[in-house]
């Protein structure tokens, strides 16, 4: 069963950030990390309990090329995406 996906306002805002960035340092690298980020929401929402929960009640999803973390919750058919951290940043801003 696939869930419905939303993203927070707030990680929308970090997605923005993370793109311009990225584009900053080489044209067209804003785009690939939008669209690995997409495989990764693609996955999430096909099987969202397959990444590890750290701290209940959410879950952290990894993303391999570029040094970023998806941290969302699941709801009964919703997957809600709380952050797209980048884990180069200072670690206390996680917890929050």
């Amino acid at each position: 069963m696939a869930y419905d996906l939303e993203v927070t306002n707030d990680a929308n805002l970090e997605i923005i950030e993370a793109y311009l960035y990225y584009e900053k340092k080489r044209t067209r690298l804003g785009e690939e990390f939008l669209e690995h980020l997409d495989a990764y929401f693609d996955r999430i929402i096909a099987n969202p309990k397959h990444f590890p929960q750290k701290r209940k009640p959410y879950r952290e999803a990894f993303l391999k090329r570029f040094p970023f973390l998806v941290i969302y919750e699941i709801t009964k058919r919703k997957v809600i995406v709380y952050s797209v951290f980048n884990t180069w940043q200072n670690p206390e801003k996680k917890k929050k």
